[in-house]
């Protein structure tokens, strides 16, 4: 089984800082592969160990994408590509470069993220099953192999559902699909030794849309101050009861 997952580097969000103009400030950001990406790389992972195959971990980004495809290594990834060029968030040219690399490749299996940290636009999966002319089965808390057919158990808003299709097929996992394995030292220092592929991706830019502002909203603390702790317990409680209605 030939099993490609799909990983995102994102910036670290819980050490994203803003301007007093409330813009984002992103330079030194240290970078991190995106949670949602550990779960795909788990998922494909276990299904390589439970089933066989080979995993092509493959990012669209830029040279400092090194460090998360070598933790997808040290976790189970296989083979490594980065192909390079990513200047700014668009799904459909994300989709497009990726595409490009994967369409004559054969692999049974597509797996990422229903979305990302960042951008959390889910838009991904849909536009390269589309692409690619295959099935998407979306949300996946669960996959089993039968066959050359792929059943997932697909989580909705109330309920879960089970649907089976024959691959090739992408697959989007939700968050709740897995916990993602801590490698150990020795997994990590082998993992650093692997050749990652780095495969120049040009990608069109040209109709992405122009971000006019990307601003964070204000937000005023009362800065309320309690000389008496039982009075200023007595009221935290009040207000929280209020609230809570």
């Amino acid at each position: 089984m030939n099993i490609a997952v799909l990983i995102k580097q994102t910036i670290d969000m819980d050490q994203l800082k803003t301007n007093e103009n409330g813009e984002p400030i992103l330079d030194n950001l240290p970078l991190k592969l995106d949670i949602l990406s550990k779960n795909a790389i788990e998922a494909a992972v276990q299904l390589k160990e439970k089933y066989g195959g080979e995993i092509t971990g493959i990012s669209f980004g830029t040279d400092k994408t090194t460090s998360a495809i070598k933790e997808a290594y040290a976790m189970g990834v296989d083979t490594g590509v980065i192909l390079k060029g990513y200047k700014k968030s668009n799904p459909h040219v994300t989709a497009n470069v990726i595409y490009e690399y994967i369409k004559d490749k054969n692999f049974d299996i597509i797996i990422l993220g229903n979305q990302s940290s960042d951008s959390y636009s889910g838009i991904l999966a849909p536009v390269l099953s589309e692409k690619m002319k295959i099935p998407l089965l979306s949300n996946a808390i669960g996959i089993e192999i039968a066959d050359k057919n792929v059943k997932a158990t697909l989580e909705l808003e109330e309920y879960n559902v089970i649907q089976t299709q024959a691959m090739p097929v992408v697959i989007s996992v939700a968050q709740e699909i897995n916990n993602p394995r801590l490698p150990n030292v020795m997994q990590i220092m082998k993992a650093g030794k692997k050749e990652i592929k780095i495969i120049d991706a040009n990608p069109n830019y040209s109709d992405s849309p122009n971000v006019i502002s990307n601003t964070a909203p204000k937000s005023e603390r009362k800065r309320i101050i309690f000389e008496n702790t039982d009075d200023g317990v007595a009221e935290i409680s009040r207000l929280l009861r209020g609230a809570s209605r």
